[in-house]
């Protein structure tokens, strides 16, 4: 509950004004410091942890329960209660919980209130945590997982004797990275959902996951992955990296790593598909390792300028075919005179030979490094490209 309390210390500072967060069942479960006006019904609240069952009744009746975003509440003196402002935080149609304020001495604007439905997301992401219950304590499981990703032993020998995974099984990790410009809270609560789905699904592979700041993690037993069933669950469009299986738990981590590089690679290659397994990489599992800046000298002029770019693609089509000049041309649809003068041209503006097989090997692996820092990106690289 540390995180649900640092949002609402967090946003009572932000709006200067008290709140009181409860649970879907009118449990409070938060609050900040009550140094405002205060009712009979907070009070209580706050000692109880829960209201009466006429308040609750009341404000159902107001329609909290039912209200697709804030809304007011009209005060009771009979029920010793104040007029209040309610944030439904909802998921999948239903509310998680409900932030309240007391909407007096003053009255709460409407920036202060889209002030406080903002943080609704967030919390609604720590609440759904908080209500996941499978064999292992959510929390408990969500904690050990996130160690096993940075290669705690002890978090693997927690979720085994929980019986969240099985001690002799392999582990195999995959890797889910949102095409969206940015990961906000709303994204991540899109990612939860998905995974969840996708472990009902799977759930004879048993199944962990993890939500990071831009990307999903699926953890299974075996030695599959299931990018078609991530994709179609996850509910937004998503590049999916694989990692090679790990013979037990414990070594989660580096199937883990394994699979963002290869997430991070299907996403500047697009020829690769919307998923990567770092087993079938080839050059570019071994590239991922390489610092990128690393490239042929006389490269560098020829990737600065782009209307140099038809010559790279040239250049890297012809050595992808092994300088084989008719495949080439073949796949370009290109003339062999104008492939020849253009592979001639290369050789003039980057000082190279392409007769020298280590020039060639040079220039190949270049061209593959450029790929993954962006700065040769691939024709087909299209942030939007549908998936």
């Amino acid at each position: 509950m540390a995180d649900l309390q640092r949002i609402v210390d967090d946003l009572a500072a932000r709006l200067d004004r008290p709140l009181l967060l409860e649970d879907g069942r009118q449990r409070v479960i938060a609050y900040s410091e009550q140094d405002g006006p205060m009712d009979d019904v907070r009070r209580d609240s706050i000692l109880r942890r829960h209201t009466t069952p006429e308040v609750r009744a009341f404000l159902r009746a107001a329609g909290i329960h039912e209200a697709a975003g804030p809304l007011r509440t009209p005060g009771a003196a009979g029920l010793g209660l104040l007029p209040r402002v309610c944030v439904p935080v909802p998921h999948d149609g239903r509310p998680l919980g409900f932030l309240w304020f007391l909407d007096v001495d003053p009255a709460m604007t409407d920036a202060e209130i889209a002030v406080a439905a903002a943080a609704a997301p967030e919390l609604a992401l720590i609440l759904f945590h908080e209500s996941l219950a499978s064999g292992l304590a959510s929390r408990r499981e969500l904690e050990a997982t996130m160690g096993l990703l940075r290669g705690e032993a002890e978090a693997a020998r927690t979720l085994i004797e929980a019986g969240a995974f099985p001690r002799a099984a392999p582990v195999t990790v995959a890797v889910a990275r949102p095409l969206a410009a940015e990961a906000d809270e709303a994204l991540r609560l899109t990612l939860e959902r998905g995974l969840l789905a996708v472990r009902r699904r799977l759930a004879g592979h048993h199944p962990l996951h993890q939500v990071r700041f831009d990307h999903a993690v699926l953890l299974t037993a075996g030695t599959a992955a299931f990018p078609e069933e991530m994709r179609a669950a996850l509910g937004t469009p998503v590049l999916i990296g694989i990692g090679a299986p790990r013979p037990t738990l414990a070594r989660a981590v580096e199937s883990y790593e394994e699979a963002l590089h290869a997430a991070e690679v299907a996403a500047k290659v697009p020829e690769l598909g919307h998923s990567a397994e770092w087993s079938r990489l080839g050059v570019y599992r071994m590239l991922t390792r390489v610092p990128h800046d690393n490239l042929h000298p006389g490269l560098e002029r020829l990737l600065d300028d782009a209307q140099h770019r038809p010559l790279l693609e040239t250049l890297e089509t012809y050595l992808d075919l092994a300088g084989n000049a008719q495949a080439t041309s073949r796949r370009l649809r290109l003339h062999r005179t104008s492939l020849y003068y253009r592979l001639q041209r290369v050789e003039e503006l980057a000082g190279t030979d392409l007769r020298d097989g280590v020039e060639r090997l040079s220039l190949h692996l270049s061209l593959k490094l450029a790929r993954l820092s962006g700065r040769y990106p691939s024709p087909l690289a299209d942030p939007g490209r549908a998936l």
